[in-house]
């Protein structure tokens, strides 16, 4: 046996009247005895004891059925669910327990209750398909208000990031902001799900942190300089690379940029990308996505052998 749900409005659906004549039916057909019929909806009825007060149980059998499925229909708005899981519950019956025991005209009564059966079926076959079109709905509107929610909650993180890179720009100790600066790193590569970690030693070398993207796994170098990063800082990260898997990429991220030097040294043969401020701005300010930005710059480097591709010729591209 199926729970009574909480009686609540289904907007914008109507239970026909010939599915209310086919339960009036169905519970007046699979019950002979006026004493078991009685019992039987005093059972289906005990969640809402506000309908029997109104049944008069020494009529006839036919009489209570259309006064409880009147009170049903009046009141529409308030029991359409407990109406839709009364004609299932009835609808669902297989067996007829009472009318077998009946010595006259036992086949005439179970005739007739299994087409009241079937009749009743009908309508909840009917009525089912259109439930479960309404759970898609509320399942599919439920997913787009998590999406939503996901998509706020992801964003005021980059707003968050963004106000602070705005202040690490304000800050002279250079010592302090560059851990900082790590830290921030850190934190942005997380929240785009790419693996980070942060600096760490090796065997005569320092590695400033890294991360997996696409398969790839990146080690990287960041600077935070008054001025752009020369060539043989960068050539210093090619050297790292070197001694790694045939994988491992570099990330160099230099916020002041990158002499025209070092650009045109990597301009046709590179292992490494670059972000550069003006990069992390654009993704900060979400008008290009941290991930999209590391797929545009690898293909890049792949087809082209240059090391720089500014998000905002990305953007420019699209």
């Amino acid at each position: 046996m199926t729970t009574d749900p909480s009686s609540t409005r289904v907007p914008g659906r109507v239970i026909s009247p010939a599915a209310y004549a086919a339960l009036g039916e169905a519970l007046t057909a699979i019950i002979w005895n006026k004493d078991a019929f009685e019992r039987h909806l005093r059972g289906l009825l005990r969640g809402h004891p506000e309908l029997l007060v109104h049944l008069n149980f020494g009529d006839i059998k036919r009489v209570v059925a259309d006064e409880l499925v009147d009170q049903l229909m009046a009141d529409e708005d308030q029991y359409q669910e407990f109406t839709l899981w009364l004609m299932n519950e009835v609808a669902s019956m297989e067996s007829f327990p009472n009318l077998e025991r009946q010595r006259n005209d036992r086949a005439l009564h179970l005739e007739r209750a299994y087409k009241a059966i079937a009749d009743l079926r009908r309508f909840t076959a009917k009525y089912a398909a259109e439930q479960g079109e309404r759970q898609k709905m509320r399942e599919q509107f439920a997913h787009l208000r998590a999406a939503a929610e996901m998509r706020q909650g992801f964003s005021q993180a980059l707003r968050e990031l963004k106000a602070e890179f705005l202040a690490m720009q304000t800050s002279t100790n250079r010592q302090q902001r560059g851990r900082d600066f790590e830290r921030f790193l850190h934190r942005l590569f997380r929240l785009f799900d790419l693996e980070p970690r942060l600096s760490y030693d090796l065997a005569h070398e320092q590695i400033d942190g890294a991360l997996t993207f696409d398969t790839d796994d990146y080690i990287i170098e960041a600077k935070w300089w008054q001025e752009a990063v020369e060539r043989k800082y960068v050539a210093d990260l090619c050297e790292k690379i070197k001694d790694k898997g045939k994988n491992t990429l570099g990330l160099f991220i230099s916020v002041s940029g990158f002499s025209r030097g070092a650009r045109e040294t990597y301009s046709t043969r590179t292992s490494f990308i670059t972000l550069d401020g003006e990069d992390l701005f654009y993704i900060l300010d979400q008008r290009i996505r941290l991930d999209e930005v590391l797929r545009h710059k690898k293909r890049h480097a792949s087809e082209t052998g240059s090391c720089f591709y500014p998000a905002r010729e990305i953007l420019a591209s699209d």
